[in-house]
């Protein structure tokens, strides 16, 4: 829903905001000098995808006018009836004792099984996982849970000019699992048909960039081919595509391959790499087979101006959409909150009385 079409009222819910990136390890107050310390070994830290969804929420509802608190502790301890929304890793829910019902995600948990106890240990009353097949990955264990993708700032990841254009292709390389196979298997030979055609390419890894960086590699490039075997929601490749840069996308489907998960507990099938997507972004391919198959016509439709990526986001992901859709879900969990069952009496925001 666009931006404009939303009238919020001043009177409406504030929304109450929890964001922590790190824990304290070793004595209250140490994530401060840990921090301290990184920065003078390794300089500004790069972005991180919990801090990257947290920073878009809040500027997405800045843009909407929703007003909202940031960690005020003091505030949610007085109103026990008031939605905490947790968003940060989960060490902030044995950091408080909470008694508000909780809108919890999307940067707690990997899978339900590292706190199978949750919803009966805490007040949760929804999960956000980022993406469709997460969320179906999490529903048979906690069946309140809900795909929320955050925006993207598509006036800072906006189209650059023609002329700017002089690199063909940008690689994306996040492969991770089976490295050693697949870069021999994959990478290498991608590389190899781009060099024989003579396309002119630079390579970007996962963890090795800062965001400017990748911001200006994208504003050089044709189009980017982006190889990572699954993602929850793919906030990089949206960048991309918000910048007006086609993707050719490697989806190899299949399992969740979690190595701390998979395949002794958790079987869960199938992934994606590009979990929000339609024709407008690109083209996808399965495998190096598929990739060979499939270049001709993506670098065809890139030339001959065939996709719309930033349509895509511009219709899907903009940070006013996804704030609203936030906001809508704590409303909800709210009125949940608010509405007592009928064999039930409701006090302070929990229902009893139900056998």
């Amino acid at each position: 829903m666009p931006a404009k079409t939303f009238d919020y009222d001043p009177d409406d819910m504030i929304l109450n905001l929890f964001y922590e990136d790190k824990d304290d390890r070793w004595f209250p107050g140490d994530r401060h000098l840990r921090r301290m310390a990184r920065k003078m070994l390794f300089g500004e830290p790069r972005m991180s995808g919990q801090l990257r969804v947290f920073l878009n929420l809040c500027a997405g509802l800045d843009r909407l006018g929703i007003r909202y608190r940031v960690n005020d502790y003091g505030y949610i301890a007085q109103h026990q009836e008031e939605v905490a929304c947790i968003i940060g890793r989960a060490f902030l829910l044995d950091k408080f004792a909470w008694k508000n019902p909780i809108l919890l995600g999307v940067c707690a948990y990997n899978h339900p099984f590292d706190d199978p106890d949750l919803f009966r240990r805490l007040p949760v009353r929804k999960f956000l996982v980022p993406g469709p097949w997460y969320a179906e990955m999490y529903r048979p264990h906690w069946p309140e849970t809900e795909a929320w993708p955050v925006g993207i700032d598509t006036d800072h990841w906006a189209p650059s000019r023609p002329r700017d254009k002089t690199v063909d292709v940008l690689i994306y390389d996040k492969v991770s699992l089976d490295r050693e196979r697949h870069v021999p298997e994959l990478l290498e030979p991608v590389c190899a048909r781009l060099t024989r055609e003579g396309r002119s390419f630079t390579e970007l890894r996962y963890g090795s960039y800062k965001e400017e960086d990748y911001r200006s590699a994208l504003a050089r490039s044709r189009a980017m081919i982006f190889l990572c075997q699954n993602e929850s929601q793919g906030i990089a490749y949206q960048q991309a595509l918000s910048c007006g840069v086609p993707v050719f996308a490697w989806d190899p489907g299949g399992p969740w391959r979690d190595p701390d998960y998979y395949p002794h507990r958790v079987q869960f099938a199938p992934v994606s790499s590009v979990p929000y997507w339609d024709d407008r972004c690109g083209l996808k391919f399965t495998d190096h087979a598929g990739f060979e198959e499939r270049w001709t016509d993506f670098w065809a439709g890139c030339t001959a101006g065939k996709f719309d990526p930033r349509g895509y986001i511009v219709d899907n992901l903009t940070l006013e959409q996804r704030a609203l859709q936030y906001y809508e879900i704590a409303r909800s969990v709210a009125r949940q909150s608010r509405v007592p069952a009928a064999s039930g009496v409701l006090v302070d925001g929990w229902l009893t009385g139900m056998g």
